[in-house]
């Protein structure tokens, strides 16, 4: 049974909705709508707060997104779905939080679905871990979510965020775990030369996100010292995990982990865009051509537009060739953002990843090696400054 909150004028829909919940649905005017969440549940006169509210925006639009903004931050436990044309809301419904926008024919089926996922997300988010005889230990400070990115296939993505997490690792073990994003094609795994008893997928299934005791026995222990959330043995097991349920794990994670690092799928799927909800470094990888530069200048205009692309941000240029006819300063003027870091080609490091041994471990006075460990001096630094307190959070 979920708890259902509807804001709507409509009869039809309101009886749809009351079917999809089982019953539970508390329906209150959508004319005028609501602008203050306190005020909505007043209205609503409902004994607690709702786990799901869904606003019919098919009238006020402007007005829905503006409450699902402040139910986003002022009620966390209740996931809101808004009713209405997704072609046109779909943009600012992720920026306000919005778990689902759906159009107003959907039948109570669907309904139902959406309704239990959103509610189910939400308990998994915000239940109190609870394990007989144990407290949980949790930083007292989230930890950082490091994103690894790309808008296409190919761009030495697994090799980045790999070699990235065990270098963290290694100089403070125990602290940083990795997470395999690319649910269906993901060889995170392979690149490390883990075999790996548990993935995502059974992280889901055994709803181990809100165990904090059993979420780390899922993990699985590379040499280095790194924790590592392989993804899906096979493609079909990515069907199970949802970007809610991504969500859940990132920030269950890293209230355990001073270090999240995520390799995500090439592109901004579904799941890569919830991942980036609670990115606090994207790492945004290009290859030294001109479609790899102009994918990543698509890339970014899109994080953007969403408000995802902060200044914590860091640019990678991967193979880089200065005798293909391109200059790192072309790549700069075609992505409209400064370069920070660029990596040479390297047999090495093709030869590391089909050893399953990070060629930081393998072969640390290797080109590509010394560069990546510039990259994790350089995060290992910002920690410092954030520690001492000298560091004031991007915008």
């Amino acid at each position: 049974m979920t708890a259902v909150l509807l804001v709507s004028d409509s009869p039809e829909l309101h009886a749809r909705v009351h079917d999809a919940s089982g019953g539970t649905c508390i329906a209150v005017p959508a004319q005028p709508l609501p602008t203050d969440p306190r005020h909505l549940l007043a209205l609503a006169a409902a004994p607690s707060q709702p786990e799901v509210l869904v606003v019919d925006a098919t009238r006020s639009s402007r007005e829905a997104i503006a409450l699902a903004a402040r139910i986003d931050v002022e009620l966390p436990g209740t996931g809101v779905v808004l009713v209405g044309d997704p072609d046109v809301l779909s943009l600012d419904a992720m920026r306000a939080g919005v778990r689902d926008v759906l159009p107003p024919t959907t039948d109570v089926a669907a309904l139902r679905t959406v309704l239990e996922r959103v509610a189910d997300s939400m308990r998994m988010r915000y239940a109190a871990p609870v394990v007989a005889g144990i407290e949980a230990t949790t930083l007292e400070t989230p930890g950082r979510v490091l994103s690894v990115l790309s808008p296409k296939g190919g761009a030495g993505k697994t090799t980045i965020s790999t070699n990235l997490a065990v270098g963290l690792a290694l100089a403070d073990p125990g602290s940083v775990v990795l997470v395999d994003l690319d649910l269906q094609f993901g060889d995170v795994a392979t690149a490390l030369g883990l075999d790996p008893e548990y993935a995502i997928d059974d992280v889901v299934r055994a709803q181990a996100v809100r165990d904090p005791i059993a979420l780390k026995t899922r993990l699985t222990q590379h040499s280095s010292g790194l924790s590592v959330l392989c993804a899906p043995a096979t493609p079909a097991g990515a069907d199970v995990v949802t970007p809610d349920q991504v969500a859940a794990v990132i920030t269950a994670l890293s209230r355990q982990f001073r270090h999240v690092v995520l390799d995500t799928a090439p592109g901004l799927d579904a799941t890569t865009l919830a991942a980036l909800d609670h990115t606090t470094d994207p790492l945004l990888l290009t290859t030294f051509d001109v479609p790899g530069a102009r994918g990543l200048a698509k890339e970014m205009a899109t994080l953007r537009e969403l408000g995802m692309l902060t200044h914590a941000r860091q640019v990678v240029l991967n193979f880089a060739n200065p005798g293909n006819g391109l200059s790192v300063r072309d790549v700069e003027a075609t992505i409209g953002s400064k370069v920070d870091l660029t990596i040479p080609h390297s047999k090495a490091a093709t030869a590391a990843m089909n050893m399953g041994v990070p060629i930081m471990a393998g072969k640390p006075r290797d080109a590509v090696a010394r560069r990546l460990a510039t990259l994790v001096a350089y995060y290992r630094e910002v920690d410092e400054r954030r520690s001492s307190g000298r560091h004031r959070a991007a915008a």
